[in-house]
């Protein structure tokens, strides 16, 4: 049985349909009531469960583009996260999504693929630097326009990989670190980030929106960080795969900080093999973050395996 199949039949199991009962994206010349947001139409999604290497197989064969792809996910996005359930997962949008989907695309064409997530739409979480047009403001209304000046280290090893990041992801304020009676996911940014089987449950953690894209397919697979469970209890609850590395096998230098000892960033993702995947991407020796060096056995290790 697949993963979402297996979640669905016991969501439903036991909460049934009314936990879908939500109101669409509201239209100015219409009330709409107690609009259904129907379950078929949510499991109808063309790229459902698709892994990394399903989808690197059809990109070689040319049944889609990376183009396609992003454009299928974006599409996605609205229809789940900005309306319907408004899960509220994303926070922000890469509006050079579709751009960098086209010079992937040319790239493949031209015999070239930068690495295991050539034209692979993913997404990173909000307190992870992207030298691009999107912001990086760990949730907090205070940081809106801070548009950072250099990539992360991690996001450096996605564009290598030939990843395209199509947005950031919602999270606790600060990473949970703004307050002792912080809620998980909510941010005075993003809002409350929603648990996709469960809409009124608890996301967990403070990759809550990371592991929710993951499980609604909004994405092929995501970035968190976990200073203590912000990785492992959000995939826990919406049941997909997170891995916290230890700490120095993947570099912290442009996340927001909170613990020099227990930071790190890590993959989140509908199978472990696409965990494991995403994991040796971002795995790597960082100059500016001296404890990636006690590492470079290991990292060599998953970089001769993927």
């Amino acid at each position: 049985m697949k993963r979402r199949t297996f979640l669905t039949t016991t969501t439903l199991g036991t909460v049934g349909l009314t936990t879908f009962l939500i109101d669409g994206c509201k239209d100015s010349k219409k009330d709409i009531v107690d609009k259904k947001v129907e379950v078929d139409s949510i499991e109808g999604f063309i790229l459902d469960e698709e892994t990394i290497s399903s989808l690197s197989k059809k990109l070689d064969s040319g049944k889609y583009s990376s183009q396609q792809l992003v454009e299928l996910y974006l599409k996605r996005i609205e229809k789940i996260d900005k309306c319907g359930p408004k899960l509220n997962a994303i926070i922000e949008i890469n509006p050079d999504a579709i751009s960098i989907a086209k010079q992937m695309d040319n790239e493949r064409k031209e015999g070239k693929t930068r690495g295991p997530l050539h034209g692979i739409p993913v997404v990173i979480k909000d307190n992870i630097d992207s030298a691009d047009r999107m912001q990086t403001t760990a949730g907090s209304l205070a940081m809106i326009g801070n548009f950072a000046s250099n990539d992360a280290f991690i996001v450096k090893k996605l564009r290598e990989a030939g990843a395209i990041i199509i947005g950031k992801t919602n999270l606790s304020e600060w990473a949970n670190f703004r307050s002792t009676q912080s809620s998980s996911g909510w941010s005075s940014r993003g809002g409350q980030t929603k648990n996709p089987y469960f809409l009124d449950h608890n996301p967990c953690g403070s990759s809550a929106g990371s592991g929710a894209a993951v499980a609604a397919n909004l994405c092929v697979v995501a970035v968190g960080t976990e200073t203590d469970g912000s990785i492992v209890c959000p995939a826990s609850v919406n049941g997909v795969v997170g891995i916290k590395p230890t700490v120095g096998l993947v570099s912290r230098s442009g996340i927001i900080p909170i613990s020099k000892t227990q930071d790190t960033a890590g993959p989140m993702a509908r199978t472990v093999t696409d965990a494991a995947i995403l994991l040796g991407v971002l795995s790597g020796i960082d100059d500016t973050d001296s404890i990636t060096n006690e590492s470079k056995e290991n990292v060599f290790l998953i970089i001769l395996n993927f």
